[in-house]
């Protein structure tokens, strides 16, 4: 996809988070048709986000980071004149990182009365396409400025995502009933937001390790931040669509962990173009304190 017009950013904000995300929004319709609170929902939604913006971006900062600073001094600018696509790139994070903020912020504001009810849901569902419209609209104009094409591939790699999210929902709704009748200590269905959430992350660990051993921090740093678009605000959304989703006890912790590591990326992007090693460290141990206060709470 990369080869047929899709740049690193646009790949990782509109083609990668379905890829990863495809079991979180699975997970949001399957407890929705079982009459399901939404706790889990949220909890799931926070879960994944939180993973993606802290352990999953700091580790690969902490492991590959030195080789991606000597290779970010190898930027250079087009030949049209232009700025190079390394500065391109860290805009394009910059604007995606600060939706992180606006859509975490609209599910802390539409849910202060402790609950998102259907028109609320109706709003989030509606700035996620928003969002990927906008997105759309970058890939015609790559095309319209390159002249490339896709066609047959792009139908090939959606057919298989297909493939992959009908595989998917036959076991997540396995695993749902499994976790309902199971009762063997951590494992069952009072923490089915937090293991449906790790489990649901694995994906987004295998592209940020992989594009971190790449040496992409791009693709690293938007198929993450675009997965937590895909749980903040489309899965609340879809689930307000069928019930009132009631928001669990640590939402308020959770809100403020994402919102200050997604400050963190801004001013990290911003100023210095890349995640620091120190900081990586740091969003890994935020990681430690969201398990502490979620979990032992």
């Amino acid at each position: 996809m990369s080869d047929g017009g899709f740049d690193g950013t646009v790949l990782g904000t509109l083609i990668m988070p379905y890829c990863s995300g495809i079991g979180n929004l699975i997970f949001a319709f399957l407890l929705a048709r079982k009459g399901s609170s939404g706790e889990e929902v949220m909890t799931n939604a926070l879960v994944n986000n939180v993973t993606n913006l802290t352990l999953l971006i700091g580790l690969p900062a902490i492991f590959w980071q030195a080789k991606q600073k000597a290779k970010a001094k190898e930027a250079k600018p087009t030949k049209g004149g232009g700025p190079p696509p390394a500065e391109l790139h860290r805009l394009s994070m910059l604007f995606t990182l600060a939706a992180v903020l606006f859509f975490t912020g609209a599910v802390w504001a539409l849910g202060r009365d402790g609950q998102i009810n259907f028109n609320e849901g109706l709003v989030l569902v509606g700035l996620f396409l928003f969002w990927q419209c906008f997105h759309v609209f970058e890939v015609l104009k790559t095309r319209a400025r390159g002249n490339k094409t896709r066609g047959l591939r792009l139908v090939v790699n959606l057919s298989l995502l297909a493939v992959g999210a009908y595989a998917s929902y036959l076991s997540i709704d396995w695993l749902v009933n499994w976790l309902e009748k199971a009762d063997k200590g951590f494992l069952n269905v009072k923490h089915l937001g937090w293991l449906s959430g790790w489990l649901m992350v694995l994906p987004n660990a295998i592209l940020a390790l992989y594009y971190g051993w790449r040496r992409k921090p791009e693709v690293v740093y938007t198929s993450q931040v675009g997965d937590a678009h895909i749980c903040i605000p489309l899965c609340v959304g879809v689930f307000a669509l069928f019930h009132p989703l009631k928001l669990p006890v640590f939402f308020q912790m959770g809100v403020y962990i994402l919102c200050g590591a997604t400050a963190v990326h801004l001013l990290c992007v911003g100023v210095f173009g890349k995640l620091p090693r120190l900081m990586g460290f740091a969003l890994v141990a935020g990681y430690a304190y969201f398990l502490k206060m979620g979990l032992l709470r």
